[in-house]
């Protein structure tokens, strides 16, 4: 841990309304307080380059994904405040040149250190933490850089960096729409869980050409069963279509804009054509993944992207009809990693031990309710769920909060922080 920072002006004036707007919750604003100044003082680090790295909490390595979704919060700031602001675009500025180093890799060192799974049989540097591909890790980058613009104006994020790092990723993402063909990644980790790994000799499981692009692993960093990882999918249409508008808008670069769309239109279709499946009890649903082979795997998992998080990312709306079955299935029993216990009941994933409930799933299910009673439920839940420790955990059993994994998870700490604010009516703007 680092030692206590100077916590920005902006930031208290958001704690001091979270207060005022919560009155008869002092709990909840005083864990809002405590988790948002825990991420400001112990995981954001401003370096002498004048980029930023963040580390996950627990672990000292920075992930793409979790580096993102622990700032998002501070986007509420930043147009109020310079020095966020700075910090966000230095750690777009850090991720896009990690992307630049291996568009592969999902977590990296803040330093050429050599630390990490140097065992892994792939293609690893010093500077990768880890090199499980996972689609969601390029979306990231590009998703924090178009919310720094969209809620401060800012625009200096999108120099060389942001431009040689949306080339990479295009070409990635083309080149792994033809995974069988044309790619040359592949990842093996030995003495591990077979989730820990990719089967064929590092390939993973054989799928054909349907316009999606393909992924390794999940969010959760566990391997897919499947290539074709729909909500990462998803996620990478509403990315690509978020790049098409700042190349157009910001970048005066009409030919970037139209690769953007055009990569962008043929996942939607593949998308639409093959992760629909009928389910007999909740009609038209998405698959998590699929091969374009037949096969399906009907499940949801805890991290984000999620099929829960769909109207989050902005792919559909909360109102869709296929969203609304998809979003029944996964709260249910029907998907294999929805607990329900004495304590609580929400979804977990397999990446943690059965029946331990995920507070962010808890939180993503209060983001996408319609309704204001609903987010309030899971606020408290979340609240009641801390094993008095007033923060969020990785995953708890659902019969006993105080049975839990990861101590310190920056990421859940913000997204209870993102509800807490969904529910005083204060959103990031998208």
């Amino acid at each position: 841990m680092t030692t206590e920072k100077r916590l920005p002006e902006s930031v208290k004036a958001l704690i001091a309304t979270v207060r005022e707007k919560l009155p008869h919750r002092e709990r909840i604003a005083a864990m809002f307080e405590q988790c948002l100044s825990n991420t400001w003082d112990t995981t954001i680090r401003r370096e002498e380059d004048g980029t930023t790295f963040v580390i996950t909490g627990d672990i000292p390595a920075m992930w793409l994904r979790d580096s993102a979704a622990q700032v998002r919060p501070f986007l509420l700031a930043a147009a109020g405040e310079k020095e966020i602001a700075d910090m966000i675009e230095g750690l777009v500025e850090r991720q896009f040149r990690y992307v630049i180093h291996d568009p592969y890799a999902n977590a990296f060192n803040e330093e050429a250190s050599g630390k990490g799974h140097h065992g892994d049989k792939t293609k690893m540097t010093p500077w990768i933490w880890e090199r499980k591909y996972e689609i969601d890790s390029l979306c990231y980058p590009i998703q924090l850089s178009y919310l720094l613009w969209k809620n401060t104006d800012r625009t200096s994020q999108f120099g060389q960096s942001f431009r040689n790092g949306a080339e990479e990723i295009l070409k990635l993402w083309t080149l792994e729409q033809n995974h069988e063909n044309a790619s040359n990644y592949s990842f093996e980790r030995f003495g591990c869980p077979a989730s820990d790994t990719l089967p064929r000799e590092g390939r993973g499981t054989p799928v054909a050409l349907t316009g999606m692009t393909w992924s390794g692993f999940r969010p959760s960093d566990d391997a897919c069963q499947f290539g074709y990882l729909i909500p990462s999918n998803m996620f990478a249409v509403v990315s690509l279509r978020q790049l098409a508008e700042i190349a157009r808008h910001v970048m005066n670069d009409n030919e970037l804009a139209e690769r953007a769309e055009k990569l962008a239109d043929e996942i939607h279709q593949g998308i639409e054509q093959y992760a629909k499946v009928e389910h007999p009890s909740f009609g038209t649903i998405y698959a998590y993944e699929t091969d374009g082979l037949g096969q399906y795997n009907l499940m949801d998992d805890a991290n984000v992207p999620s099929l829960l998080s769909i109207p989050y990312i902005g792919y559909a709306s909360a109102d869709d009809p296929i969203y609304e079955n998809t979003r029944r299935f996964v709260l249910s029993a029907n998907n294999p990693y929805y607990y329900e216990g004495t304590a609580a009941s929400g979804i977990g994933s397999p990446h943690t031990p059965e029946r331990y409930i995920w507070p962010i799933a808890l939180a993503m299910q209060g983001l996408t309710a319609k309704e204001q009673a609903e987010k309030e439920r899971l606020l408290d839940l979340m609240a009641h769920t801390d094993a008095g420790t007033g923060f969020m955990h990785e995953g708890f059993h659902a019969d006993d909060p105080a049975a839990y994994t990861r101590p310190w998870f920056s990421w859940a700490n913000m997204m209870f922080c993102e509800l807490v604010l969904d529910v005083c009516g204060i959103r990031v703007r998208k």
